[in-house]
């Protein structure tokens, strides 16, 4: 039960983690008279640099409110039959961490802007990309139910799902998190926010194919056949 516990707190120390090195990174600046380019475009005051901080605000309220339903939702998981190792579940954690942390926090060097900056509407669109995802992430995780676990594991009496978004993805959750990993990169519009969606990318085709390989071992053709039928992250692309 102690790798379950765990688990159901990851997230939420992950998204608190980022919002509170944002708002101390932004108290910090601000006390010293600095505005990070990331948010600016040249030399503009500090109401521009409030405004442009604000591009963000949407994204980071709705990671908070999937962070909150994702802890709540987490109290029904199974204990844990078997698991993948500590090292590979800290690997993991360390790279969404990062990726997390690139979404929000302006990286010296990582300041350009990917999107043009004028197109502010581009807020709305990040907003609605982003909630759309945690939509599907909540239906993923309500038909996933104890099954659901932040390692890779067999949980006891775990079940192959293939219902609800599961009949098209063997991994909708991911495919949600990528999702909304994209909508707070087009929010941003920065290559700091875009490098978290690249590293998030890489974590999730590891972790895909690590998840994989332990659902065909207890499956077996079962698996095989889901897997035949499916695609793994993105419909008619992976």
């Amino acid at each position: 039960m102690a790798t379950t516990t765990t688990a159901k707190t990851n997230l939420t120390k992950q998204l608190a983690l980022v919002a509170l090195i944002c708002v101390v990174f932004r108290f910090v600046t601000h006390r010293l008279g600095w505005h990070p380019p990331s948010l600016l475009a040249g030399n503009v005051n500090h109401l521009d640099y409030d405004v442009e901080w604000n591009r963000v605000t949407p994204a980071l309220i709705l990671w908070i409110v999937f962070s909150l339903y994702w802890t709540i939702a987490s109290l029904n998981s199974s204990a844990t039959r078997s698991s993948e190792s500590r090292l590979s579940t800290s690997l993991h954690q360390i790279l969404l961490n990062a990726a997390l942390l690139l979404l929000f926090w302006p990286v010296p060097r990582l300041t350009g802007w990917f999107l043009p900056q004028r197109f502010h509407f581009l807020v709305a669109v990040g907003a609605l990309v982003q909630a759309a995802f945690l939509l599907l992430a909540v239906w993923a995780r309500r038909h996933l139910g104890h099954n659901w676990s932040a390692a890779v594991r067999i949980g006891v009496d775990h079940e192959l799902i293939r219902t609800g978004p599961y009949r098209m993805v063997r991994h909708p959750i991911y495919t949600a998190m990528l999702g909304m990993f994209l909508g707070t990169a087009i929010a941003s519009s920065q290559y700091h926010a875009l490098l978290g969606l690249t590293i998030l990318v890489g974590a999730y085709l590891r972790k895909t194919r690590l998840e994989e390989e332990i659902l065909q071992q207890t499956f077996g053709a079962e698996f095989d056949a889901y897997r035949r039928g499916t695609w793994a992250l993105v419909p008619f692309l992976i």
